[in-house]
């Protein structure tokens, strides 16, 4: 039996059973992983998993049911339509779906280099090399990680869709930690996991591992010896990776349109933001230009068409500071009065699709970072993020970063350590008055959300900014 007659088999059996839309996924996924400590290869994990997973839509009620033999295709079906009738039996408000039109298609991700394809020796070297030079410049532990996603999809509905996806995702990061007296410090490249994108090896190649772990070494071992980040309201200049941190935490999570709707209440929150301000609400400054764009090459959020079937298309979330868009499903966009979904995804066949950040970031701006740097008369610039923390409304935040310097007269000056900052989403956003155009899609491959929880894979393109009188440093 093929994919696609699975899917078939387990939409027809739902409509069979009374419902009156159906879809079904059937996903291959294939995942590597590698991880390196102190010079020696620590783990090598290798999985693959395959099945199905059946959508019913019976009255206002949905159903779900998944197997992981595509011979019990037509009883998946049929229990997902029995789930959706029980939860039918109280009744709800009317569920309606936005249109879609049924398409017949195939997508693949860019791939120059097989990820999965690149021999074991290979990537198990350049791991041990990064981590043994770490060691070597001073670094007390020295890590190294890449992970490997090799995912194929097959998405049947009963309007008409008949569409097969699949889709390559790697990358990998490395990270240097020393240990002082009562002082522990950590500095990352690229980032605090790594980056991440759907492409092949050629992203991991780019990073080129290995000619940054003697600095970031260094530089771990500098911190434990640098000054603490004071206390005070300051300019903030914000490194891009620690703005696309900044991003998903307090417009990517607060636009997901679940949350607004209070769908999402019981586990991981709601959102601030209400649909009577979209389209007047002020979010940010002029300069603040976000969108929800699944189509940037390359990038981890990258897609032909969510797990619904809808193909992607870029939107604007925030356009010159106005709240405009949401991240939105076929169901929750009816319910909201909205023309569009397309941003629902799950994290396998056996996980039922929500609402996800696709890729969630800041179209660029006029400046650089010499530029920003060069304006700013007394601040701190700040990059790579160490901590988190946001309230459940994604409203009141504060965050903490591995390295901070201190900025007067235009110049960087002195190492800080444990930097951190607060704010208020809105009026941090407001405050934003320089932004450079040095954009990159970082990739965040490991957002949770959801109840049995899920992994989502984001992007959020971003770049170094400025926010003018910002809350640093921890109060005595």
């Amino acid at each position: 039996m093929s994919e696609f007659d699975a899917a078939t088999d387990a939409v027809q059996a739902a409509l069979d059973a009374g419902a009156r839309y159906a879809d079904a996924r059937v996903m291959h996924r294939r995942y590597e992983s590698m991880s390196a400590r102190n010079g020696d290869i620590e783990e090598l994990t290798q999985d693959e998993s395959i099945g199905l997973g059946v959508r019913a839509l019976v009255g206002s009620s949905w159903g779900f049911h998944a197997v992981p033999d595509l011979s019990d295709a037509r009883e998946a079906g049929r229990r997902a339509a029995a789930i959706a009738a029980a939860s039918a039996r109280v009744p709800g408000p009317p569920i309606d779906l936005v249109p879609v039109e049924a398409t017949v298609a195939s997508w693949a991700s860019g791939c120059e280099v097989d990820p999965l394809g690149v021999p074991l020796s290979d990537k198990g070297d350049l791991l041990v090399r990064a981590t043994e030079t770490m060691r070597a410049h001073g670094a007390d532990l020295a890590e190294g990680l890449y992970q490997i996603w090799d995912t194929a999809k097959w998405f049947v509905s009963s309007e008409g869709h008949r569409i097969d996806q699949r889709i390559r995702e790697c990358g990998g990061g490395i990270s240097a930690t020393s240990i002082g007296d009562g002082e522990t410090q950590r500095r990352s490249y690229p980032s605090y996991r790594g980056q991440y994108g759907t492409t092949g090896w050629e992203l991991v190649t780019s990073l080129d591992l290995a000619a940054h772990a003697a600095r970031i070494a260094e530089e771990s071992r500098e911190l434990l010896t640098a000054p603490e980040c004071p206390s005070d309201e300051t300019d903030l200049i914000l490194g891009g990776e620690q703005l696309a941190l900044q991003i998903h935490e307090s417009v990517g999570h607060a636009i997901e349109l679940d949350r607004i709707l209070g769908w999402e209440a019981a586990f991981a929150g709601t959102s601030w933001l209400d649909l009577g301000q979209l389209g007047s609400l002020r979010y940010g400054s002029e300069l603040m230009n976000v969108t929800i764009d699944p189509t940037i090459p390359g990038a981890l959020g990258s897609f032909g068409f969510d797990d619904e079937g809808s193909p992607a298309v870029k939107r604007d979330a925030v356009r010159a500071g106005r709240w405009v868009g949401v991240l939105a499903g076929r169901d929750s966009a009816a319910v909201a009065g909205l023309r569009y979904g397309g941003s629902v995804r799950a994290d396998g066949w056996a996980r039922l699709p929500m609402v996800r950040m696709t890729n969630v970031g800041l179209e660029p701006g006029p400046h650089t970072l010499d530029e920003i740097i060069a304006a700013t008369d007394d601040g701190v610039l700040m990059d790579i993020n160490r901590s988190w923390s946001i309230d459940d409304k994604r409203l009141n935040f504060q965050f903490g970063c591995e390295v901070g310097w201190e900025v007067k007269k235009g110049r960087r000056g002195r190492m800080l350590r444990n930097p951190t900052y607060t704010g208020i989403g809105p009026v941090f956003w407001r405050s934003m008055d320089m932004l450079s155009s040095e954009i990159v899609p970082w990739g965040t491959p490991n957002c949770g959300k959801g109840q049995p929880g899920q992994v989502g894979h984001t992007g959020h393109p971003a770049a170094p900014a400025r926010f003018r009188n910002v809350r640093v440093g921890v109060r005595a």
